[in-house]
């Protein structure tokens, strides 16, 4: 995602490394970078999959700006912000198998207006404000996005 809105989902079976992340990054993330037009800096957190060599490597090669970002911080991360509203309109949706919840996951993800994302991408600095004002503690998060229409 970016403030321009919600790229490809991916759904990943089993449990991702660094090579499945690389091939992520190579397949779906640089033509979605590229396509914004502009230049951008990219964020994900601290996961190892996410600093290993191989992944380092290869955001390098491919000229991929990356903020320096600490770990364990939920709070300061837009997609964390929209995996959670992603999260609370599946819960409203009834499915019975895997194939119905992507489908549903996938339409929702879909459905995320523009404005949403921008909104989430823009808080970042009063969020990183607030997190800071208290010393480093969890926020409730979604006070601090103004105009953010969660409703779909």
């Amino acid at each position: 995602m970016s403030a321009a809105g919600t790229w490809e989902l991916q759904f990943i079976e089993g449990t991702m490394n660094a090579n499945m992340y690389c091939d992520i990054v190579k397949q779906s993330m640089i033509p979605s970078l590229q396509g914004l037009g502009c230049r951008v800096v990219f964020q994900h957190n601290n996961d190892p999959k996410h600093t290993s060599k191989m992944t380092t490597a290869l955001l390098k090669k491919l000229r991929v700006k990356v903020v320096d970002w600490p770990s364990m911080s939920p709070d300061l991360n837009p997609i964390e912000h929209l995996r959670g509203i992603l999260k609370w309109k599946v819960e409203v949706h009834k499915f019975s198998n895997i194939h119905q919840l992507c489908d549903v996951v996938t339409e929702e993800w879909k459905r995320t207006p523009v404005a949403t994302c921008e909104a989430l991408v823009n808080s970042t600095p009063k969020r990183v404000k607030t997190v800071l004002e208290n010393s480093g503690a969890h926020t409730k998060y979604l006070h601090l996005v103004p105009n953010l229409d969660i409703v779909s």
